[in-house]
């Protein structure tokens, strides 16, 4: 079955031309950064002792608008900084007003169907703040949030935006409509027919040696590009948002043991209602086998009606699929008009950084595995896989791409649906290469800011906690912040520094969903080929 439509344009082409143009009409739509005069703000500054034995300095004004934090290991480095702002010698209970001035102020706002987002730039005598706020209505904001929607919101650029996002919307809740019952009927045929043939066992083994060898390659990717670029030497981090502070309430070890929870369900119909991938996962490999266990006319009959129900649910995915260049269209749209552009200019160097340590991993250490255990072209089953790709891209979702990576391993590179049903719906779920790979390099600039160069014991334990949690991230919402918090507490970094980060997060978010797409479908190639299986798609060399 090919991607082609009765035009005689391939699916793929059809996607990229979407991607190129929503991103043209994206940035002509884009409302951009508002430049704000600058001011002077009088802030009440108060010290105080956190539990785990830091200072805190905090400054903030009665509208909330003006916030900055200063966390301090010793209460004698925050006895000094309390002395440069307030001129006065202060012990840690005191609290002063003094005047800070506010320069290179930014406000963008962005509405969509859902809500209205104000993105609020600053720099605090040097130091670069970045504060955000959302609300589902204008007018539940905070009275100075809502004077500068009043100002500045609004506008057919903002209009046009909102509906592209609430079209892209609409197509992605389309592809999670099926990526439930998808998997399910999926991987329930493919497992009882491995364990027909005994060789479940055998690919459960290969496919977790895969993930721990990408995720690993992958993180280690990222900490030679830190070591070699170093973006965080002399850049400028902001000092407190309330957004991290809300991510600091995990350990490691909490979301370790929450995703051991999530694998086994209580209720394996209130998982699939609440589309818990890991239950739905676990539950599905666990009625497979005992399927095969079964035996008989009954077996026989069940293994049937999921091979039926999955050929439905295969046609009815392919007529969503077709809708895919609109949707992506619509995604970019909204992707490229509502970053602004200042903030990519801050932290250019890092952003590089990332871009770098991705594209080698995706066009290097990948292709190689591909090469060297699949056998495989990486050009041509690149080129296979180019529609699930360019939607990852755009739609920043790996489990609402899952139903176009299943169908684009399958039809157009040649993976049999035993081995796809199985890799496919397990690795979206925990093999994140990318993810894994953005949250190392993330830390480590962060640190570098801060402290310098960290020590090789440090790079080491952030490796070790960005594979964990990645692994442990699937059932987390906000799964990227979340465990960035994680890494930044293993190694004694302050959460804050998050704030800048977060509102580039977008667009690096896109690029590390496909990478992680890309890994799924280079392990369905590989695991396909060391079981023994010739693959019949354009791919195979």
């Amino acid at each position: 079955m090919t991607d082609s439509s009765s035009t005689g344009l391939a699916l793929h082409w059809k996607i990229l031309i979407a991607l190129v143009a929503g991103t043209v009409v994206g940035i002509t739509l884009n409302p951009g950064q508002v430049s704000l005069p600058d001011t002077e703000s009088t802030l009440s500054l108060k010290a105080d002792t956190e539990s785990d034995g830091r200072t805190l300095l905090l400054l903030s004004d009665p509208t909330g608008m003006e916030t900055l934090q200063r966390r301090f290991d010793t209460e004698e480095e925050a006895l000094e900084s309390y002395q440069e702002l307030t001129g006065l010698p202060a012990s840690t209970t005191d609290s002063i007003s003094v005047k800070v001035a506010v320069t290179e102020r930014t406000v963008q706002i962005v509405e969509t169907h859902a809500d209205v987002q104000i993105t609020y730039l600053r720099q605090h005598d040097g130091q670069v703040v970045s504060t955000s706020i959302s609300a589902a209505d204008p007018a539940a904001l905070p009275l100075v949030w809502r004077n500068l929607n009043a100002e500045y919101g609004g506008g057919l650029r903002r209009k046009l935006t909102a509906v592209a996002r609430y079209l892209g919307d609409l197509f992605l809740r389309l592809l999670k409509m099926v990526t439930v019952p998808l998997i399910l009927t999926s991987l329930i045929t493919g497992i009882a027919g491995l364990g027909s043939s005994g060789n479940f066992g055998s690919m459960f083994r290969r496919t977790l040696t895969y993930y721990l060898m990408t995720s690993v390659l992958a993180i280690t990717t990222g900490i030679v590009m830190v070591n070699i670029f170093r973006p965080g030497i002399g850049a400028e981090l902001p000092q407190g948002t309330e957004s991290a502070e809300a991510m600091s309430g995990n350990s490691l070890t909490g979301i370790l043991l929450g995703l051991v929870d999530n694998m086994i369900p209580t209720n394996p119909i209130q998982a699939i209602a609440n589309s818990s991938f890991l239950s739905i996962i676990t539950f599905s490999i666990i009625f497979g086998i005992f399927i095969v266990r079964t035996g008989g006319d009954h077996a026989k009959r069940l293994q049937q009606l999921f091979e039926a129900a999955f050929e439905v649910m295969m046609r009815l995915t392919m007529a969503i699929i077709n809708l895919a260049p609109y949707g992506v269209a619509c995604f970019m749209i909204y992707a490229t008009s509502s970053q602004g552009l200042q903030i990519f200019l801050t932290l250019s160097w890092y952003m590089l950084t990332v871009a770098a340590a991705l594209l080698f991993h995706a066009t290097v250490t990948l292709p190689i595995l591909v090469r060297t255990f699949a056998r495989r072209s990486p050009l041509e089953f690149a080129r296979s896989m180019s529609p699930a790709l360019m939607t990852a891209f755009s739609t920043a979702s790996s489990n609402g791409t899952l139903p176009l990576t299943m169908t684009s391993v399958e039809q157009r590179a040649g993976v049999s649906n035993k081995t796809s049903s199985f890799v496919l719906p397990l690795g979206a779920t925990i093999n994140m290469d990318g993810t894994a790979l953005y949250e190392a390099v993330a830390v480590l600039f962060i640190a570098q800011a801060y402290r310098g160069d960290l020590a090789i014991a440090d790079q080491v334990l952030v490796a070790v906690t960005a594979l964990l949690a990645s692994v442990g991230a699937a059932g987390i919402p906000h799964a990227g912040l979340v465990m960035m918090a994680i890494v930044l507490q293993a190694v004694n970094l302050p959460l804050e520094a998050q704030g800048v980060i977060i509102a580039v997060d977008r667009v690096l978010d896109m690029a590390r969903t496909t990478v992680n797409v890309w890994s799924d479908s280079c392990g369905c190639a590989i695991i396909e080929r060391t079981s023994g299986a010739e693959p019949a798609g354009p791919a195979h060399e």
